[in-house]
């Protein structure tokens, strides 16, 4: 267990360090390289796109649609909380690069389909790892905690800059939030968050390209949200020093 639990933390330190990165020469090359795809996506295409994040963030926010029955006891260790969500994170990948392949081979219009559909895969996952690590999905402010690290997840590097450091005193911030989802602005939220979502996904509308996109891109995005969110539950489990007895003393 112990063992377990500083493998964790020297992973999550590496993750830090990661996160407060200045943008790299690759990461400068990759964010022009998705703004000339995004060019040449149809302004129809980016509209609809729009309009599907607001439902998703409305949904996530006001709705009852995500909800999960994924839960462990509350004196579960860390080593067992995260068996279950890399679990979880694994399953997610074979449904989405499947969802992927099949929609990726049918052109634009089959693609275009494929975008809200892997939105919401993304976010049951969230749900699932949220609840595995003990954390009440019903309450509104978690789940925009779980909009965060989808936002975190699939940023550039210097927004993700941005919003690390609001994660990383996410105790403050929420506090400071509204106390019923009602009363959150999510308009502002939602055009902040357009921009950055999913870019890189936007080339499997593309002809030609669309089909290995599709599989490819869908299970290692699956994968990039649950190491983040993995690492961003753990940011949280550690500060509050909810670890075994044993490996509190050797900190």
């Amino acid at each position: 267990m112990i063992a377990y639990e500083e493998q964790a933390l020297n992973e999550l330190q590496a993750w830090k360090q990661k996160m407060q990165q200045g943008p790299s020469l690759s990461n400068r090359i990759a964010k022009s390289l998705q703004n000339k795809i995004n060019g040449w996506i149809p302004e129809k295409v980016h509209q609809v796109i729009t309009v599907t994040i607001e439902k998703m963030v409305k949904a996530t926010l006001f709705g009852i649609k995500y909800t999960t029955s994924v839960t462990l006891p509350p004196d579960a260790s860390l080593l067992l909380r995260e068996s279950h969500v890399k679990k979880q994170i694994t399953l997610y990948q074979k449904t989405a690069a499947v969802e992927g392949a099949i929609t990726g081979a049918g052109g634009i219009l089959m693609g275009f389909a494929d975008f809200p559909v892997l939105i919401g895969i993304k976010m049951k996952l969230l749900f699932n790892i949220a609840s595995l690590y003990g954390y009440d999905v019903k309450n509104y402010k978690e789940r925009l905690y779980l909009l965060y690290i989808f936002q975190l997840a699939y940023s550039s590097q210097q927004r993700r800059n941005e919003i690390y450091l609001l994660l990383q005193d996410w105790d403050t911030y929420s506090s400071k939030l509204p106390d019923h989802a009602e009363n959150f602005d999510w308009r502002i939220f939602q055009q902040e968050y357009r921009d950055y979502i999913d870019l890189a996904k936007m080339a499997q509308l593309l002809p030609v390209i669309g089909a290995p996109v599709g599989a490819i891109a869908n299970y290692k995005l699956i994968a990039q949200l649950g190491d983040t969110a993995i690492n961003c539950f753990r940011m949280r489990i550690m500060k509050l020093n909810y670890l075994s007895p044993a490996f509190k003393l050797l900190q």
